[in-house]
């Protein structure tokens, strides 16, 4: 019997930076038939969207903390480089993703189950990408709310 959390995440701004958000979906899954267990977005403020893609993350990682899966947890993102420089395979060149990269290290090994990164087209990971564009929204919305 095959017993996996799956989690998609996605991070964007409007600009880059910009004003950006998160979204997160966590499955759990048996035998291959997923079920929803949770999702969350979250506006961020303005930042990069690479930026945005390691914050989502950490709003899973932070999620996946309060539900403490002991089964291996299969993380799932389409920004290629997110995925590359947490498996170790590309070199972290932008100064302001080293903090983000620790912060996910240092959450990482809570997961007792495992882990594992895998990078996703962009049409695989619509839920997430529609969460994290609910987030851009509502900041954008909040933002432009004026108190008289």
């Amino acid at each position: 019997m095959s017993n996996i959390i799956s989690v998609y995440t996605d991070g964007g701004s409007r600009g880059n930076p910009g004003p950006a958000g998160c979204g997160v979906v966590i499955q759990k899954c048996t035998d291959g038939k997923c079920s929803l267990i949770r999702e969350q977005h979250r506006f961020i403020g303005t930042t990069t969207n690479n930026q945005a893609e390691y914050q989502a993350v950490a709003v899973a990682l932070d999620e996946l903390c309060t539900l403490d899966p002991p089964q291996k947890v299969l993380f799932h993102l389409d920004s290629r480089l997110v995925v590359e420089q947490i498996n170790g395979t590309y070199k972290i060149k932008n100064a302001a993703l080293k903090p983000l990269f620790d912060h996910i290290q240092q959450k990482l090994v809570l997961l007792k189950g495992g882990y594992q990164f895998e990078y996703i087209p962009r049409e695989r990971n619509t839920h997430a990408d529609l969460l994290a564009n609910k987030a851009m929204d509502e900041g954008l919305r909040l933002a432009n709310v004026r108190i008289t």
